[in-house]
């Protein structure tokens, strides 16, 4: 059955969107398409800081750069105050780790489905400061059990609790509202990353109860790359966290012997940007805001639940995705192929993809007993059209 009819005009996204003449684009959880607004925004700022140089440019372009912050903090429910650019959501979130002053024997409970990069950095930190990481279990469908880690938020008392909202290697959508709740009712600080759901689920900082959160701005978003964002609360910046490494940006050098970290989430941030990026994720997130975070919420993970049922029917194909609520990532083995000749034949028939490695989900691919996956990740400006070609090839290659 087609998909209920979408309020979106896709016409007009479609022409915003270049790409999609070229190819099937569904490798958006790797990188989104850029609309044509975003691309001419960060083609602008780039010809003015060639004609007037890069400083004088950024000066001129104050205004401009202030609203990343406005934008950001309405697509989250947060204060602009709370907002920091970041180069990456792996930058952001090292970043807000390096602020919690770790001790050894401090606990970080986290989930099985945690970001590689999130589960390396806390290795790294057992490592170097003697934490302790404890994972809470899954339920038998998928997804975190919340009532054990509540329970063990109770026993360990966790410096930190982390959780992924939505993982990069699989569908599942994580209910970090429920595990915010806890978080909240025993005083517990705790770090949301919001990777793969910003631009793609509607996020709310205080709904949420989260005190930090991360996220990228070239997925669902569709910014630019070697961008992102980390939000601070209030209660963290009063706290006096700070990162590890303060710049002349992110604090005042108020004596020789003292300085004085910025009032606002900007201490987390750095002097130098690349302000063309910043320009132009600020017109992402409007871009995004004006189409409206809700009606992106159906389209994408309806296309994804179809795109599921599409590849459910082809043999030798296994849908991975396990949960109670599954979102706009699609993940499948696939009988008598190796990954990369696997995706340079699916990239040679026009459809973009992603792979993932078990040592990209060592719990999640152990559980599921698959070494690699690949990944589909269609947004709201794919079509159902597209959604069938894909298939199709997937179904062609499988006979092979």
């Amino acid at each position: 059955m087609p998909l209920a009819e979408s309020l979106l005009d896709l016409t007009a996204l479609r022409a915003d969107t270049p790409g999609c003449e070229r190819v099937i684009h569904l490798n958006n959880a790797g990188c989104g398409l850029l609309p044509a607004p975003v691309l001419t925004t960060m083609v602008d700022h780039l010809h003015l800081e060639a004609t007037i140089g890069g400083y004088e440019a950024a000066a001129a372009q104050a205004g401009a750069v202030q609203g990343f912050y406005t934008e950001i903090a309405a697509l989250i429910g947060a204060e602009p105050r709370n907002i920091a650019f970041a180069g990456s959501a792996t930058h952001a979130y090292s970043t807000a780790l390096s602020a919690i002053p770790f001790q050894p024997g401090d606990v970080i409970l986290t989930t099985r489905n945690d970001f590689i990069s999130n589960q390396i950095a806390f290795l790294s930190l057992r490592k170097r400061y003697g934490v302790v990481v404890v994972h809470a279990p899954d339920l038998p469908e998928g997804g975190v059990d919340v009532a054990a880690m509540a329970a063990l938020m109770r026993t360990h008392r966790p410096r930190l609790v982390a959780a992924t909202h939505i993982p990069t290697n699989s569908g599942l959508v994580q209910p970090v509202a429920e595990i915010g709740a806890h978080c909240r009712e025993l005083g517990l600080l705790y770090l949301v990353d919001a990777c793969q759901s910003a631009g793609h689920y509607p996020l709310d900082v205080h709904e949420i109860g989260c005190d930090l959160l991360t996220a990228t701005c070239r997925k669902f978003l569709r910014g630019p790359r070697g961008s992102g964002f980390l939000y601070v609360s209030d209660r963290v910046l009063d706290a006096g966290y700070e990162p590890l490494f303060v710049d002349m940006h992110g604090a005042r050098w108020v004596a020789p012997g003292r300085y004085e970290p910025a009032a606002t989430a900007a201490r987390f941030e750095e002097w130098e940007f690349p302000y063309s990026t910043v320009l132009g994720c600020a017109e992402a997130v409007r871009y995004a805001r004006k189409i409206g975070i809700e009606a992106i919420a159906r389209r994408t993970p309806a296309l994804a639940a179809r795109l599921r049922t599409l590849l459910g029917e082809i043999p030798g194909v296994r849908v991975a995705d396990r949960g109670r609520k599954l979102g706009g990532l699609v993940t499948f083995t696939i009988w008598g192929w190796q990954p990369e000749p696997f995706k340079a034949a699916l990239d040679g028939l026009g459809v973009n993809s992603a792979l993932s490695f078990r040592e990209f989900a060592q719990f999640d691919f152990g559980d599921k007993d698959v070494d690699w996956c690949l990944r589909l990740s269609p947004h709201y400006y794919n079509t159902e059209d597209e959604l069938g070609r894909a298939a199709e090839a997937i179904a062609s290659l499988s006979r092979t």
